[in-house]
């Protein structure tokens, strides 16, 4: 079953950033967890760097594993395989995203969502079935 949607790490970002009251806002409505959205494996692991290294406050490690449990993990569809990295790496060649974007788009697209949600790609691109946009404009 595809997803409503699938989100890249920005958009969990911003919905711990106090910095970005709008972003923040937008950014936790998407995370609702009655939606059925998606990320993979990339996004959590992204996700979890940022948490505890880049934010100007580190969010505390037990919330942390706790919001991993309960909000992250079960919205996990894609865990990387050789089919998911030769399909980033002929993305990397048809739109020349770096890899780790490539990556992200790949994983959209297994997903079987229609929209990624994303503030780093070029809104309004297309690939298949999957339409690249920014919630935040």
């Amino acid at each position: 079953m595809s997803a409503e949607y699938f989100l890249d790490t920005n958009v969990l970002v911003y919905a711990f950033d106090q910095t970005q009251p709008e972003k923040r806002a937008r950014a936790r409505d998407l995370l609702d967890p009655e939606r059925d959205w998606a990320i993979s494996w990339q996004v959590i692991q992204e996700f979890s760097s940022v948490a505890l290294h880049r934010f100007a406050e580190p969010v505390n490690p037990k919330f942390l594993e706790n919001f991993l449990e309960l909000v992250l993990w079960p919205k996990c569809r894609v865990m990387p395989s050789q089919n998911l990295y030769a399909a980033a790496i002929a993305l990397h060649g048809k739109a020349q995203y770096r890899f780790y974007d490539s990556l992200i788009v790949a994983a959209a697209m297994e997903s079987g969502a229609p929209t990624l949600w994303t503030e780093d790609l070029q809104g309004g691109r297309e690939f298949g079935g999957l339409r690249i946009e920014n919630p935040f404009s």
